[in-house]
């Protein structure tokens, strides 16, 4: 199942983390192994940037091609939207877009612009916030405002972990608990985490990949390694794989109101949320695409299509998540026979209804950071 859960807008993830965290390390990876995405790439600072061996010039407003139609624009904050809307235009068919933040930046203020933006084409991705295992104490002394940045974040990688002693790695994932408590958490090195916990496998008809420029992907894959001196086997037991994902299916209609309180109280390393809803009786004519990460979450109602079964298909992906107690929880959700044949209750929709999009003072209202 490959829904499109954002209502075909594109997810803006911003990347922060202060220098020397390996944003761009974890950014090159990304664009790596990116699955056939095309993914557009915005460095909110000035100077070079490296990026997969094509240095991106230090200018406002400069642009580059990375092929594959992967854009790299080194931009000023204030400039954001007008980008946001240049790269969000069909024409330029692009998958996700990455907001690599300055490593002195305030994400919260990117986050905000994301979220306040009247761009209907583009959709709030997550905050990734990137952190030097081996620096973890030292940066938060020089720069105390990185408690507050994790306070926020949706995603914590926490790189360079092979810097450090098992000890002390579970020292650092016990504060930064503390400190985001919440946030999905996964352990890197050489900022390698799996990319499907920001995107999924792109959706693309066979023959509009026969025309593609060759890509740096492709260039990776015909080498047939990954440059860190590893093997597939080796690459299997690497903390990026720490991520795990549940599907769940459910030919009953769900309750909005027991869903909705699921979601409130999404628990602790639930990074994403994604999938279809069936309110049954609460709303017979449309089904609902959901799409929620970290604390953000949107809805987006849709007509049933012609002929299709009528059910609930979601997959939950995040960090040390309890799979059981997911599929449990959800469970509860569903409505029972003898509860189906009760007449609907007109008030029930009002909480999914506050996370669907109707304009910017309901984006506000709808999203929490």
């Amino acid at each position: 199942m490959n829904p499109s859960t954002t209502g075909d807008q594109i997810p803006v993830v911003v990347l922060a983390g202060f220098l020397g965290s390996g944003k761009t390390t974890l950014l090159n990876h990304l664009l790596r192994r990116r699955a056939g995405n095309r993914i557009a790439v915005v460095v909110n600072d000035f100077g070079a940037v490296e990026i997969d061996a094509m240095t991106v010039a230090g200018q406002v407003g400069s642009t580059i091609s990375l092929g594959n139609g992967c854009l790299c624009c080194a931009v000023d904050a204030s400039e954001l939207d007008g980008y946001l809307e240049r790269l969000s235009r069909p024409a330029a068919r692009i998958d996700l877009i990455v907001i690599e933040a300055s490593g002195l930046a305030e994400p919260q203020e990117l986050v905000r612009m994301i979220l306040t933006g009247d761009n209907p084409r583009t959709v709030y991705g997550g905050l990734v916030q990137v952190v030097d295992a081996a620096e973890f104490d030292a940066t938060r002394q020089r720069h105390p405002e990185t408690d507050r940045h994790l306070a926020i974040a949706d995603l914590v990688v926490l790189n360079k972990t092979d810097r450090v002693t098992p000890a002390e790695h579970e020292r650092v994932l016990g504060v930064i608990g503390t400190l985001g408590p919440g946030a999905a958490v996964v352990s890197a090195s050489y900022g390698r985490i799996d990319p499907g916990l920001l995107f999924d496998p792109a959706a693309r008809p066979a023959e509009d990949e026969k025309i593609r420029q060759l890509s740096f992907e492709d260039l990776r894959a015909d080498e047939g390694e990954d440059h860190t001196g590893e093997d597939a086997g080796e690459h299997a037991h690497h903390p990026h794989t720490g991520y795990e994902s549940v599907s769940y299916d459910e030919p009953a209609a769900m309750d909005p109101r027991r869903l909705m309180a699921f979601l409130d109280s999404r628990p602790e390393g639930l990074y994403r949320v994604k999938g279809f809803v069936d309110f049954g009786a609460a709303d017979p004519a449309n089904r609902y695409a959901v799409h929620a990460v970290g604390r953000f979450l949107r809805f987006y109602p849709e007509p049933w299509p012609r002929g299709a079964e009528r059910r609930t298909q979601l997959v939950l992906i995040g960090s040390g998540i309890d799979r059981g107690a997911l599929v449990k929880e959800l469970t509860v959700c569903a409505v029972a026979e003898t509860e189906a044949a009760t007449a609907p209750d007109e008030a029930a929709m009002w909480g999914v209804l506050r996370y669907v999009r109707s304009g910017p003072a309901a984006e506000e209202a709808a999203d929490p950071v």
